[in-house]
């Protein structure tokens, strides 16, 4: 019997939807998915997150069971664990980024074609991963923008470019605008967003997710030029003396950006 089975005997579903934080369309939506491990990752989040962090798969599935009752053999938790990257931060530190790798199932076509208008908000995020270099330093800058005002909807700056960081960017985005259901988020076919984890949680929100070709930027150019003009007005605009200094700088300019700055005015489609 799964998980999902003995919860529902215990608990009405609303109340098991209250806990996993999920909605009851995502719950049905995600009950008979192709992708089965889904619901039960979210519980296996949960035990995570409430360890803040710190649990590895054999007290995970020491939690299942103390805190659900429910039994998991340690070896479907390992798997699940790696295979939506649920891990301790000690864990991510020793295992460098190049042990990540495209899943080739997850890429998703281009559904742009580098149309790139459209005739409202949050109907067209486009993002990526960029780096912030300064003196051999570096870090990694995530950013989503809605292809309507390029405004930014979310970003996140990380020491790892890891799947957490596109991961806490996109959580983010989510949060703040709640309502997604039929928005379409466009991307390269980088490790992150071919992930088990960010294709769940596209599509458990409504999202549709579009992909660059391979090796073709200029299939996601607004994003690669947004990039492009930060840098040009930060690092390239201004003495920095250290890489926090230049964090800083970024992280102001992009207040500055969806403030004040002046921008073109938007063409009629």
């Amino acid at each position: 019997m799964t998980f999902i089975n003995l919860y529902i005997n215990k608990y009405k579903l609303s109340n098991m939807c209250a806990v996993l934080e999920i909605s009851k369309r995502t719950y049905y939506k995600y009950r008979n998915s192709d992708d089965p491990d889904y619901l039960d990752y979210l519980m296996i989040k949960k035990v995570f997150d409430d360890s803040k962090g710190t649990y590895g798969y054999r007290r995970i599935t020491e939690g299942l069971k103390i805190e659900y009752g429910v039994i998991f053999n340690h070896k479907k938790v390992a798997r699940i664990m790696n295979k939506y990257n649920v891990k301790p931060e000690y864990i991510r530190r020793i295992r460098p980024n190049f042990r990540y790798k495209r899943i080739e199932e997850n890429v998703k076509p281009n559904l742009l074609k580098r149309n790139f208008k459209t005739n409202a908000l949050n109907k067209v995020w486009d993002t990526d991963v960029t780096y912030l270099i300064f003196k051999g330093k570096r870090l990694y800058l995530s950013t989503i923008i809605d292809l309507y005002d390029r405004h930014v909807v979310s970003y996140k700056i990380s020491k790892f470019n890891d799947i957490n960081l596109v991961m806490n960017t996109i959580n983010d985005a989510i949060a703040k605008e709640r309502d997604v259901h039929g928005l379409i988020i466009h991307s390269d076919q980088g490790f992150q967003y071919t992930s088990h984890q960010y294709k769940a949680v596209c599509e458990s929100n409504g999202i549709t997710i579009s992909m660059a070709r391979k090796g073709t930027p200029i299939d996601d150019a607004p994003i690669e030029s947004w990039h492009a003009l930060l840098k040009k007005e930060t690092l390239y605009n201004n003495n920095i003396t250290s890489l926090q200094e230049y964090q800083k700088l970024v992280e102001d300019w992009i207040l500055f950006y969806n403030t004040s700055r002046l921008k073109s005015k938007k063409k009629s489609n």
